[in-house]
């Protein structure tokens, strides 16, 4: 009895699944040869080739010789040209927004001081004006963005967009962001933990690159933890996932903003150090704090030693729950470096069972101060279906 043939149709899905495989696995690496295009999509070196070719004919995808291991290679990029992504990061008391291509090469970017309790309809205004003002600076304008990735230090609930916690971030409670800035801008908006694009963006562009099981804790004024579980970021029932900052460690300690008792935050965020400190050296900035450690002040190193062996032992919970490959440390406090990184290493090498695969490793960012905008960055561009728009209609 003969096979039965594919149809026309089948194999036109075939062949458009399998660009959409190429292209994303492209998006995900931002620049991949033919070779390993091969490996990480399982399609034969054949349809590799033939299909680079068309969607680089079609002005998706570039390709340029390179060598890898002294091998000539073909390297493939996403096209410059596609259009811009837009990336916003709203700290504790800062605001950046940074405009890339689809290459993630960063080709605009401000950053502007907020107040402390900063309101969500100033601030999401503002956000739109400075985009504006970004891209016609380029002599571009919003028709020309794929989607909008922003980046907030609360749970967010990434269906919707809605700030998901009360309290945790004043004058944003139940804000849906995107019903915001889709409106003022015309364009998609996606929305994330601030945490969680850092944690994203270590994975994808840091010192994680490559690696699947990720814990990234950002120490700034407050406390965040972002989590890529199996290459995905976590994100729990609601965006509520990694509020470590709010885990209890203390039931008899000093109120915490989120409505609880002695939770992490009031032990080593910026307020709490910053408070120890005052009576000796007066009024400080934690980036004051970290520039005196390092330049010798003992008190200064004392006190972030001491945040670091308290991070240490709820990184422990963590590892212990969750085993990841790596402990990413961000933020203003991570800057100490060593100061911070040796006793959080210190206790959690102890209060963690030991394993086969040795010690969680325990790296600062490499991103710094960038992280979570070159997270919503990343964010925008995953959002965004690359082939779609041009391959529309497209012959198999």
């Amino acid at each position: 009895m003969a096979k039965d043939r594919a149809t026309p149709g089948s194999q036109t899905s075939l062949r458009e699944a399998n660009r959409a495989r190429i292209v994303s696995a492209v998006q995900q690496r931002g620049s991949i040869t033919q070779v390993e295009l091969a490996g990480a999509t399982g399609l034969s070196a054949a349809t590799i080739s033939n299909i680079v070719k068309e969607l680089t004919g079609a002005g998706v995808l570039h390709t340029s010789p390179t060598s890898r291991s002294g091998r000539r290679a073909q390297e493939v990029t996403l096209a410059r040209n596609l259009g811009l992504v837009a990336g916003v990061h709203f700290g504790e008391r800062s605001l950046r927004v940074a405009l890339a291509d689809v290459t993630l090469r960063v080709v605009a970017e401000q950053r502007l001081p907020l107040p402390p309790e900063h309101r969500a309809d100033a601030g999401l205004d503002q956000v739109a004006m400075l985009v504006e003002e970004m891209l016609e600076s380029l002599g571009t304008g919003p028709s020309e963005v794929l989607a909008l990735g922003v980046g907030v230090p609360a749970p967010v609930d990434v269906v919707t967009g809605q700030v998901s916690a009360a309290g945790i971030l004043r004058g944003w409670d139940g804000t849906v962001v995107p019903d915001v800035l889709e409106q003022r801008l015309g364009v998609r908006v996606v929305v994330d933990n601030d945490a969680n694009l850092g944690a994203l963006a270590e994975v994808r562009l840091g010192v994680a690159r490559g690696l699947t099981h990720v814990a990234y804790l950002r120490v700034s004024h407050g406390v965040g933890l972002g989590l890529v579980l199996d290459g995905r970021v976590y994100h729990g029932r609601s965006g509520g996932a990694g509020e470590l900052g709010h885990l209890v460690v203390n039931p008899d300690g000093p109120p915490c903003r989120c409505g609880n008792r002695g939770c992490l935050e009031t032990s080593v965020g910026a307020a709490e150090l910053l408070g120890r400190l005052r009576p000796t050296h007066g009024h400080l900035t934690l980036r004051d704090v970290v520039t005196r450690a390092q330049e010798g002040d003992q008190a200064c190193r004392d006190v972030v030693a001491d945040a670091g062996r308290q991070l240490g032992e709820a990184a422990a919970t963590v590892c212990t729950l969750l085993d990841p490959q790596m402990v990413v440390v961000g933020g203003d406090l991570a800057l100490a470096g060593e100061i911070l990184l040796e006793p959080l290493r210190d206790v959690l090498d102890a209060k963690t069972v030991p394993s086969t695969a040795g010690p969680v490793a325990v790296e600062m960012s490499m991103l710094g101060a960038q992280a979570e905008v070159r997270g919503a960055l990343v964010l925008a561009l995953d959002t965004y279906d690359i082939g779609a728009p041009r391959l529309l209609g497209a012959g198999s």
